[in-house]
């Protein structure tokens, strides 16, 4: 019988974490320079609209379908095109329709995928992303999300009428909202198809300041409200598991902006409203394998301790020598790393999961079991990526001509521009790019 309440709060938080996507845009088109916010943002609209496509068609029985051997897949044609879940029945989350579950979890594909794009602003082209994006779903998101979000379940004589990935039963590691399927994922993606894709031209050398901080800061602040859809949504029902999710994502979010902020001043001299936001999206990374796990003292511990690693790490790029151009490794890799092991060490038995860690219990068993999930998600989808990458790129081309990269992509690639200096009396293009130039090259997190 379908829970009419809990049927409410999950298409509420669906649509919550569909918002996310566009805040996304905002976020990374924000942080842009001028020439290429319009690129950034298709890149994340281009991402929802193919993948939702794609997961009606085939994803969801990836992803969901009946595992076909060892927990790494489900069958792609047991719910190929949504077959069979118009009917008046119930999915695998108990009292919710079919369809509620699916459209919760395609918002969760649709946002991991376009996670990716901000690790090669600036010089990618729409067309090859887009490809890319259609392969890395299929290949490694639906797989990932099998492995992760599929539980088995009984019937009430203990008969298995579905098998689940290996992740989720066999490892039983805890990960409540996507800190491996989607921030380890997207964060390990980034990394190689940064590495594949190159630097930006004068990368070190010249000046890439956000162009747009108030962009940034509504982006940061609708990705902070999509998120609770995101985190407590996942208890899948109205009730007291998704109470406790949403004190702990607020206070993890809370303590993740004053660990940034501190740690930003005590290294610069500087509080910035860019480490603010950047702060808000590492603690909400590191929350969302654990909201579940640990208390909302031991979220505030996850969430102060992800921003000030986040605002430390974002600088290994200029170490490195990677150009991850918004720091999807700094935050969501390494955020996200950090929040499923944090499980290991903070779970607190009390709390939903019922789990003890090493600091609650004494017990080491949750900690491999975290280390084995995120070891396992971060290589394979790294690999993947790279091979998928490399192909893309050997076939079609994936990056912007050095002289495309210098005009700006939104005027070569879509033709367009994001702000239309013209009609305030006179100008060019040319007057455009200068205007939007940045004229220090001190001091600057690209």
């Amino acid at each position: 019988m379908v829970n009419t309440g809990d049927t409410a709060w999950i298409l509420t938080s669906a649509a919550l974490v569909l918002l996310m996507t566009p805040g996304l845009a905002l976020f990374y088109g924000g942080m842009v320079r001028a020439k290429s916010v319009l690129n950034m943002m298709m890149m994340s609209f281009g991402a929802l609209a193919l993948i939702t496509v794609l997961w009606v068609l085939y994803g969801y029985s990836v992803a969901f379908g009946d595992d076909v051997g060892l927990g790494l897949l489900g069958d792609p044609g047991e719910f190929f095109g949504l077959k069979g879940l118009m009917e008046d029945t119930t999915s695998e989350a108990g009292g919710l329709p079919s369809m509620a579950f699916v459209g919760f979890q395609a918002v969760f594909a649709i946002i991991t995928v376009a996670l990716i794009s901000g690790a090669i602003a600036d010089r990618a082209r729409f067309g090859s992303w887009m490809v890319f994006a259609g392969i890395w779903a299929t290949v490694v998101y639906f797989p990932v999300a099998h492995w992760v979000f599929d539980f088995t379940l009984t019937d009430d004589d203990g008969v298995v009428t579905h098998t689940g990935g290996w992740i989720a039963n066999d490892l039983a590691a805890i990960d409540f909202a996507g800190g491996t399927a989607v921030h380890i994922n997207a964060g390990a993606a980034g990394l190689a198809l940064a590495l594949v894709l190159g630097k930006r031209r004068g990368f070190g050398r010249e000046a890439m300041r956000p162009h747009n901080l108030p962009l940034v800061m509504l982006g940061a602040g609708l990705l902070w409200f999509g998120w609770f859809g995101f985190n407590a949504g996942s208890a899948l029902a109205a009730n007291n598991t998704a109470a406790v999710v949403w004190v702990n994502t607020l206070a993890a979010t809370g303590a993740a902006v004053l660990g940034w902020l501190v740690t930003e001043k005590l290294r610069d001299g500087h509080a910035t409203s860019l480490g603010a936001a950047s702060g808000a999206v590492a603690g909400l990374v590191a929350i969302t394998p654990a909201c579940s796990a640990v208390s909302p003292v031991g979220a505030i511990i996850v969430g102060v301790v992800a921003g000030a690693l986040c605002a430390l790490a974002v600088g290994l790029k200029y170490r490195l020598g990677y150009d991850d151009s918004l720091d999807v490794v700094g935050v969501h890799l390494v955020g996200g790393l950090w929040g499923t092991l944090a499980i290991g060490f903070l779970a607190d038995p009390d709390a939903p999961a019922g789990v003890e860690s090493l600091f609650f219990g004494g017990s080491v068993d949750q900690l491999w079991r975290q280390a084995v999930g995120a070891g396992a998600v971060l290589v394979f989808s790294f690999v993947l990526t790279l091979v998928i990458a490399a192909v893309v790129k050997a076939v079609m081309g994936f990056r912007v001509s050095e002289e495309d990269e210098v005009a700006g992509i939104d005027t070569v690639v879509h033709a367009e521009s994001g702000y239309d200096f013209t009609s305030l009396g006179g100008g060019s293009g040319s007057a455009l790019h200068q205007a939007t130039t940045p004229k220090t090259t001190e001091g600057v997190r690209a």
